[in-house]
């Protein structure tokens, strides 16, 4: 779409020549004091210079709180903004294909600041920044919310009503309140804007919305007084650009190295497996760095209901589940479709963001078929993993459960209350590992020790490198050698803090490519 407005623009804040350290002094940091009664146990920036972090601890009941430090307009610069922000509903024109809502901002408000220069005349280049990071912030990002969007280290964000903090899950600090909060109408104004900008619709009569915000992040919301009676209530979990690999897992002692190379020579080798937990044990996170493991030029396609996984494959279709349409729901794609659509394409691995429903039985079926396939569900056990699977509404029958090879199982962990410390330490872990063999037993083939914090693995009994040696005419003392080469590899990369999943997954072709001369680097190198 082309632009109607001549190209005159607004000179750049920059040609002002206001130096970056005369800026941030200007700005200044510690604008929010500290609550009385709280120490100050951590601050870091948001979106310098005009939002910061400060992580307070109460000196009494050791209490977090997370508080929002944002550069305040005076109130010229408020008015100037109103009378913007008026002017921008007006002429702002929607992002062109392939363009996203900030880019669009950026190349659309110089050219209207440049036909509306009386109106910020009077601003210092400090104010005209000031007045443009809260436009931006509350047009193009996400208002209020959009400081914490910028920390990598928040995980969810949630709020449970009007007049009440907001709360969020800190990787650090975990569940943690904030300074922050809506009042009702300024709540439901807020939904509706962060809905539209989803696409979707939401109102009295279809208060629930499950939908992806820009930027991958997923929303839910219950709108209004009918479902939740204390307000409007959302939680939006944050997406990762940067996604946790296998190496990360690895550093942060999820899994043991031995675990990870296991788990990628049965990716390798098209096994299935299923990653089983309770609500935010790290599934879909380790889902994610499980499925970076399988061969470069396999051919990949996702099934989710919300699009959360993220791989380097360059052969990888992503698939996402449509609700229907108006009462009867005409239009709907769901899982179930999904699936069956996806193995006419023929891929080598089908990876199903969660398995709840009759769409496990097609998976099965492709499971069946030779398709290697990776799903999560909500389960506490293998045990009860695999009875969750033969109970309605999923109905798999028992004599082909042997399809899906091996269930790993994800817990968040946490010392207990009693423990003296700081800090109780909190990870998650991979606590179990078991195998389904064709009988429907299940061999146990690492498990975490919570006494001693290490992981007890038993690879040399395992069921699958049996099957596995049969299948590729090898012994499993090779099979199990082959494990020592790929452990060394991926601790190799943990000490070069090869992390990234775009590195990780060159080491991994450059390994199937030529493995002894990646080997022989490896070796030089350690």
């Amino acid at each position: 779409m082309a632009f109607r407005r001549k190209k005159s623009r607004l000179k750049d804040i920059g040609d002002e020549g206001v130096p970056r350290d005369t800026l941030l002094g200007a700005l200044g940091i510690n604008r929010w004091k500290v609550p009385e009664g709280y120490v100050e146990v951590e601050s870091y920036p948001l979106r310098a210079p005009f939002s910061y972090c400060i992580i307070a601890k109460d000196e009494e009941t050791s209490e977090h709180i997370f508080i929002v430090d944002e550069l305040l307009m005076d109130a010229e610069e408020r008015e100037v903004s109103e009378k913007l922000n008026d002017i921008l509903e007006k002429e702002l024109e929607a992002p062109r294909e392939g363009q996203n809502i900030a880019e669009a901002f950026n190349e659309q408000v110089p050219l209207i600041l440049g036909e509306n220069k009386k109106l910020v005349s009077g601003l210092t280049p400090i104010g005209i920044k000031k007045v443009l990071y809260y436009l931006e912030r509350d047009i193009a990002g996400f208002d209020k919310v959009d400081p914490l969007m910028h920390d990598p280290g928040i995980e969810d964000i949630s709020c449970t009503g009007f007049g009440k903090p907001l709360f969020l899950w800190h990787r650090n600090f975990e569940n943690i309140r904030t300074t922050i909060q809506f009042g009702e109408e300024e709540l439901n104004d807020f939904i509706i804007k962060l809905v539209h900008k989803a696409r979707k619709h939401v109102s009295l009569a279809y208060p629930i919305v499950d939908a992806t915000l820009p930027g991958k992040h997923r929303l839910a919301v219950t709108y209004g007084k009918e479902v939740t009676p204390s307000g409007t209530s959302f939680t939006i979990r944050k997406f990762r650009t940067d996604p946790i690999t296998i190496v990360d897992l690895i550093k942060m002692e999820t899994l043991s190295e031995a675990s990870a190379a296991y788990l990628w020579l049965l990716m390798e080798n098209k096994y299935s497996a299923m990653i089983v937990g309770s609500t935010g044990a790290g599934k879909t996170t380790a889902l994610n760095a499980v499925a970076c493991l399988t061969h470069p030029s396999y051919k990949l396609i996702t099934v989710e209901e919300v699009a959360e996984v993220n791989l380097p494959h360059e052969n990888w279709v992503s698939m996402i589940s449509r609700p229907g349409f108006g009462i009867e729901r005409s239009g709907e794609i769901s899982l179930f479709d999904l699936i069956k659509s996806a193995v006419r394409h023929r891929p080598d691995l089908i990876i199903v963001g969660e398995i709840r429903g009759d769409e496990s039985y097609v998976l099965f079926q492709s499971l069946a078929t030779g398709h290697g396939g990776l799903c999560t569900m909500h389960a506490d056990s293998v045990d009860i993993a695999l009875k969750r699977l033969t109970q309605p509404p999923m109905d798999i029958p028992a004599d082909i459960l042997p399809l899906m090879n091996c269930v790993i199982v994800v817990k968040h962990v946490k010392s207990p209350m009693f423990v003296s410390g700081e800090r109780r330490s909190s990870n998650r872990k991979f606590v179990n590992i078991a195998e389904v063999t064709r009988a429907g037993g299940t061999v146990e083939v690492s498990k975490w020790n919570p006494g001693t914090d290490t992981f007890d693995d038993n690879f040399a009994e395992s069921y699958l490198l049996k099957q596995m040696a049969l299948s590729l005419d090898l012994s499993v003392d090779f099979l199990v050698e082959e494990l020592d080469r790929r452990k060394d590899i991926l601790l190799w990369m943990a000490n070069m803090n090869i992390r990234d999943y775009r590195s990780v997954n060159e080491v991994l072709n450059k390994y199937y490519n030529d493995p002894a001369a990646m080997y022989q680097k490896v070796s030089q190198d350690t």
